[in-house]
């Protein structure tokens, strides 16, 4: 019999569609603990809320008996590809980062590109440089940026974190999309990252023939990344299908026993970006975590 379960389980609030304050109190009810927020655009935009409206948020997430596992602060594009737009870029991702801090979690996820494979060209340089900047603003927080998996191999992931000066600069580790996008084994990937995994998510998909990971998650001179369009990929194309828990690929009997032997204690955080009934999708999801404790 493996070790329970003590992880605390998370749902990303955006995933019920319906609001803020309505996803919060339909995230109680489904049995999370926590719950990870989009802070880009809208009523979470770091520059949206004041002193008082944080402070209230708080207050209202706390009453609701619920933690922050992590805002996401993906700002789309090409990530960090693309020099020129950099500075504003880090700029928005500190201020996201603020707001994390204020509202009680060390975690922003974030996609910054797919790391190339080519470490002496320009856009490889872009990304060092502006991971680096972001790594050392949030190691003097105790917090992270943590990049999510999937659009290059964990190892090849790896090797771009050990070039930063901290780690500030993290992963958020995501196994549905190393299936679904590069074919990689979450198994393995847990323990290649497992000095950089500070949250995760859990999520199932499968993949049905390969793809090119720039047609997912776009790349300087090719596409932009766009949430969008992953999600609308994900939902059932030719390529991959994001699927509900336990009808993909993922062997979360490996996945979570991968992440015990790490000893991994942050949130597991269930995202659920397609379907038509992702209230019941995610209730599900929750009741099949909890059957690992």
């Amino acid at each position: 019999m493996a070790t329970p379960l003590n992880n605390k389980i998370g749902v990303i609030v955006d995933s019920f569609g319906i609001g803020v304050r309505q996803g919060l109190l339909k995230a109680k009810e489904v049995g999370a603990e926590g719950v990870q927020i989009y802070a880009v655009s809208g009523e979470m935009d770091p520059a949206n809320l004041d002193a008082a409206a944080r402070r209230e948020l708080r207050g209202y997430i706390d009453g609701l008996g619920l933690e922050i596992s992590a805002l996401c602060g993906d700002l789309g594009g090409h990530g960090f590809q693309d020099a020129a737009a950099n500075a504003a870029k880090i700029e928005k991702s500190k201020r996201i980062l603020d707001l994390a801090v204020e509202l009680g979690t060390s975690v922003v996820t974030t996609h910054i590109g797919i790391v190339p494979d080519d470490r002496n060209g320009a856009i490889y340089a872009a990304m060092q440089r502006a991971c680096e900047e972001l790594s050392t603003y949030a190691k003097s927080m105790n917090a992270y940026f943590a990049i999510e998996t999937g659009p290059e191999p964990a190892a090849h992931l790896k090797s771009f974190l050990d070039t930063l000066s901290t780690n500030g600069v993290s992963v958020n580790f995501d196994p549905a999309n190393m299936i679904m996008v590069t074919g990689d084994d979450p198994v393995q990937g847990v323990i290649t990252l497992k000095d950089y995994i500070v949250h995760t998510h859990v999520k199932d998909g499968r993949r049905y023939r390969a793809v090119d990971p720039r047609q997912v998650y776009g790349f300087l001179g090719y596409d932009e990344m766009s949430h969008e369009h992953i999600a609308e990929m994900a939902a059932g194309g030719a390529d991959f299908a994001e699927l509900p828990l336990g009808e993909g690929d993922v062997d979360f009997d490996a996945y979570f026993a991968a992440l015990q032997s790490i000893g991994y204690k942050g949130y597991l955080t269930i995202e659920r970006e397609v379907g038509e009934q992702p209230e019941q999708d995610i209730r599900k999801a929750v009741e099949f975590i909890k059957r690992y404790r």
